[in-house]
């Protein structure tokens, strides 16, 4: 009897040498875009932290592979298919996408891990404008249709989809005009060649700095946290939300994700779900936020697919109704 006992607890207990699952190679990092952007700025953080912290046995690699809007590295992330040492580094263009453009990859090829942060977006004019308050620069917009450009970060993107929600909500109609990046349609509103963007805080910060753009308000349920100033006495905390300035958006936000490709076991989706979590815990990852201007938001899980589920819901809507969607 006590043999059989024995022996049925033994065969609950791990076989030896077994343990969870970790890489036994170098990880590669594949950003969505070139270097020096947002996305490429988030993943060498990540890689920093990791290394610093000494919190995996094996080197990491960064490469830049952001063709497309991103679609290279997402493309490439599908060919992977069942490579646990690649994580692949993006925004909501993961998702979004191929809603607007006929490409070799679906979001489901890839395997959400998780979002980390999320990049706020602001109204932005130029520092001289005579338009002091979102409203009034809404009423400008209704005097004149289409007179007021904005410009943004490529077309049928965030930006072009926030500026058609803005005129969706207000009744506003804006020109928007595609660049290349959110840093040159901030170099253009600076010298201004257009009339505003809605730019991320950190794309406008040196602008704002030097008094070449304005900000009118934020697209968020809360104030931005205060900081050190940014502009004269001005820090973020001092920007208006816009559903208080007659803009009925809520929120609307871009998220620092990351993605394995499609295949890999279980166990690697929970080996990086938990160490990503541990970046997100260090000081060093707080100053990266703050620095970015972002704001810190650690999703994985049903959370994280959620979150993607309603953005494509609320996006696919604009994207239908101006006739954006890919056939």
């Amino acid at each position: 009897m006590l043999k059989t006992v024995t022996l049925a607890l033994t065969a609950l207990l791990p076989a030896a040498g077994a343990q969870a699952w970790e890489p036994q190679k170098p990880i590669e990092f594949v950003v969505t875009s070139g270097p020096g952007g947002g996305t490429d700025s988030f993943a060498r953080a990540v890689q920093a932290i990791i290394v610093k912290h000494k919190l995996v046995d094996r080197p990491i690699i960064v490469t830049n592979k952001g063709g497309g809007s991103g679609a290279e590295g997402f493309v490439y992330g599908k060919g992977a298919a069942g490579d646990p040492h690649k994580l692949v580094f993006g925004t909501n263009n993961e998702y979004l996408l191929p809603f607007v453009a006929n490409l070799p990859y679906a979001p489901e090829d890839l395997t959400p891990v998780a979002a980390m942060a999320m990049d706020e977006f602001v109204l932005w004019v130029n520092g001289e404008s005579p338009y002091k308050t979102a409203a009034e620069l809404l009423a400008a917009a209704k005097e004149k249709p289409g007179a007021l450009k904005f410009g943004g970060s490529q077309s049928k993107d965030v930006d072009q989809t926030l500026v058609t929600m803005v005129g969706e909500a207000t009744g506003a109609r804006f020109t928007y005009i595609p660049f290349k990046s959110g840093n040159e349609a901030a170099v253009q509103l600076a010298g201004g060649h257009i009339d505003g963007n809605t730019n991320n805080p950190n794309e406008n910060r040196g602008q704002w700095q030097a008094g070449m753009v304005r900000p009118l308000c934020v697209f968020a349920t809360a104030r931005l946290p205060a900081g050190p100033k940014v502009s004269g006495d001005l820090g973020w905390a001092d920007i208006p939300l816009c559903r208080d300035e007659g803009i009925a958006i809520d929120s609307y936000q871009m998220p620092r994700a990351v993605w394995l490709p499609g295949g890999v076991p279980a166990e690697a989706t929970a080996f990086y779900t938990e160490l990503l979590r541990k970046v997100s815990e260090t000081p060093e990852w707080q100053d990266y936020l703050t620095k970015s201007s972002q704001s810190g938001r650690f999703l994985t899980g049903e959370e994280w697919q959620a979150y993607i589920r309603a953005e494509q819901d609320r996006v696919r809507a604009v994207y239908q109704k101006q006739g954006w969607l890919a056939g």
